[in-house]
């Protein structure tokens, strides 16, 4: 067959009949033997057949269907029709923290590896304390869908305040529960000099009885400074590396505190003594189970990240 120039434009139904064919799973010449068997001699070449291809192997598939059927020229029902038949679905991303680089994904694979390397240590899981800060407000808003007929209205919500009174919350804690938690001053900073010598009064205060701690936290300036390590190399814990963007596998953030928002919801605060009655409330109604779980579970999440080479796992 002798190949002609690829034409600037190519007809709607060709582009589709291309479409069905890389659907089929037919490579780029046959797919170019089989259109011009039905519609003659030049009807398409293979090199069109491979240009479009590879389109088809790099689109991005946040396109809607309405810039897919632009970008091949037949209309959206065609389009949808055709991703229902190769069984896709719409669904809408997730946030993930960063944009990983390189390196930080090679990162994330070399410390979960060090980390699994330790598991089958003495007692290496139940030696570990975590904990970290965060934001509690006095009021917490937020919107729900409520069931109603069709010509009624949802009862209305106030709109929350901008800036509404909220207060740091600081927490430590290991397998057996809660070691130590307050709320910070008002406009206080964790820093490196208020982070060590809190935690060493309260682990001293709280579990006298440990002989090794290794502590486990994320990435924050405060945890990992050069201040800090230093103080805790002095007391003798040992500081155990946390991969890099990968809050999933801080226990604080997708453990303790999602459980935490969950009993918060609707709940309203007139000032920082309910509040406080609140919570020393619902952490004494947390079994250990709980927090063992979180803990024992934490090599299984260094292994997905392992066997997903490195990249977030969504669930």
């Amino acid at each position: 067959m002798t190949l002609v120039n690829v034409p600037v434009y190519l007809h709607s139904s060709l582009k589709h009949g291309i479409l069905y064919e890389f659907q089929l799973g037919n490579n780029a010449s046959a797919v170019a033997r089989n259109i011009c068997a039905a519609l003659g001699e030049g009807a398409v070449v293979d090199r069109t057949c491979r240009d479009w291809f590879k389109r088809f192997r790099e689109d991005n598939p946040r396109l809607t269907t309405r810039e897919l059927s632009a970008m091949l020229g037949c209309n959206q029902s065609t389009i949808d029709r055709h991703l229902y038949e190769m069984g896709k679905v719409n669904k809408l991303e997730k946030w993930v923290p960063h944009q990983l680089t390189s390196d930080n994904i090679q990162q994330r694979i070399t410390i979960c590896n060090s980390l699994l390397s330790k598991r089958n240590l003495q007692r290496f899981l139940q030696q570990i304390v975590t904990g970290d800060e965060k934001w509690v407000l006095y009021v917490d808003h937020t919107r729900k869908h409520q069931w109603v007929n069709p010509e009624d209205f949802p009862e209305p919500e106030p709109e929350n305040d901008l800036h509404s009174k909220k207060v740091m919350l600081s927490i430590w804690w290991d397998c057996e529960g809660i070691i130590y938690w307050e709320f910070l001053p008002p406009n206080a900073t964790i820093d490196s000099k208020l982070y060590c010598p809190n935690l060493k009064v309260a682990l001293q205060a709280n579990r006298p009885e440990r002989r090794k701690i290794r502590l486990f936290h994320d990435n924050a300036k405060p945890h990992v400074s050069k201040f800090s390590r230093q103080k805790l190399e002095e007391i003798g814990w040992e500081f155990l590396p946390h991969p890099p963007y990968l809050p999933d596998l801080a226990s604080s953030d997708y453990h303790l505190f999602r459980s935490l928002h969950n009993h918060l919801v609707k709940k309203h605060f007139d000032d920082q003594a309910h509040l406080k009655s609140d919570l020393e409330t619902y952490f004494l109604s947390l079994p250990e189970k709980f927090f063992e779980d979180s803990i024992l579970d934490l090599p299984k999440g260094w292994e997905c990240l392992v066997d997903n080479n490195g990249v977030y796992v969504v669930d």
